[in-house]
């Protein structure tokens, strides 16, 4: 398949007052033409660092980063801001968590979906509105002719989204970065977003790369899944792999604290005890450690490599995966 983006070893880092941050140590993953990547993990282990790293949204200094983006064979890491305003919106689009502090409160709906268009695709503001219409059309808004006049205060927070997702797609970009797109939405809501984004994928074959930690939306979106812990890749496959075969414990400590349909009624969640470890000063060894309940000698002086477990795709960073820990049952 083509490849649209390669991350190589990528590392971001964050100067503060109490040392240095080590927000991503050392990411390496690929998105597909067309296929939707899903990078999952709890608050703080560096998902929307990475995702926002990938359009070099983050300022530098206080960040610093290192390592390789390449996206269509062009080098992000080493474009200037200005090269970057004419690769961001046309050909890499986000959608914010709060679509309300990311919308311009000073704008109408329809200015700021115009905007990108008028820019990267040279149209009139003639021709920009009524692509506008359009794009507000296609997500799902009603009355788009009226609502392109409109400000986000006048819109629902599933409205506010979906025209978030309008103005990240109305140039038709080759990758979208949804950086939990659904989280402060209600299930009915997030279903119907969700259902757009996958309609959009579809009818323009865009790539997206989702940020969650909501491991159903993950299941209903995403062809491959990520999952990251304390700023590294700890397990890597495709949905189904992840899902019914999980090799890293912290991958399982995922799954055993969301709820089944098979799960009776009286059965508790099983929590992931603990805390994730500091990362001005890291850990030496496997970044889990303290909070797995499988650790052996090994894993508090060595931290383990991402190898495949099956020699597919499918990939976990684990020492319970080396041939000697064979007989450890998890």
């Amino acid at each position: 398949m083509e490849r649209i983006l390669d991350v190589n070893d990528l590392r971001v880092n964050f100067k503060v007052r109490g040392g240095v941050v080590q927000a991503v140590r050392g990411v390496t993953f690929h998105v597909n033409k067309g296929e939707a990547v899903a990078i999952v993990g709890e608050s703080g282990c560096g998902k929307s660092v990475t995702a926002q790293s990938l359009m070099r949204l983050i300022p530098s200094p206080p960040a610093q980063m290192s390592g390789s983006i390449n996206f269509k064979g062009q080098e992000i890491l080493s474009k200037t801001d200005k090269q970057m305003e004419d690769i961001r919106g046309k050909e890499m689009g986000m959608i914010f968590q709060d679509p309300m502090t990311s919308l311009n409160p000073t704008m109408t709906i329809g200015r700021q979906i115009m905007e990108g268009l008028i820019k990267h695709q040279g149209l009139s503001s003639e021709a920009a509105k009524k692509r506008a219409v359009e794009m507000l059309s296609l997500v799902g808004i009603p009355n788009p002719a009226s609502r392109v006049k409109q400000y986000p205060h006048e819109f629902s927070g599933g409205m506010r989204q979906r025209a978030m997702i309008a103005i990240a797609l109305a140039c038709n970009p080759s990758l979208l970065i949804a950086d939990e797109p659904t989280t402060a939405l209600d299930v009915t809501i997030q279903a119907q977003i969700l259902e757009v984004m996958k309609n959009l994928q579809k009818q323009f074959g865009t790539s997206i790369i989702l940020i969650t930690h909501d491991l159903g939306v993950v299941a209903d979106m995403c062809d491959r899944v990520i999952v990251m812990y304390a700023g590294k890749v700890v397990e890597t496959g495709t949905k189904w792999e992840i899902f019914k075969n999980p090799q890293h414990p912290y991958t399982k400590g995922l799954l055993r604290s969301v709820p089944r349909l098979d799960q009776k009624k009286d059965e508790p969640l099983v929590p992931i005890f603990g805390t994730p470890p500091d990362l001005i000063k890291p850990p030496v060894g496997c970044s889990f450690c303290a909070r797995c309940d499988y650790a052996m000698k090994v894993c508090l002086t060595n931290d383990p490599e991402l190898e495949s477990v099956d020699g597919g795709s499918h990939a976990a960073s684990c020492w319970l995966s080396h041939p000697l820990a064979k007989g450890v049952s998890v």
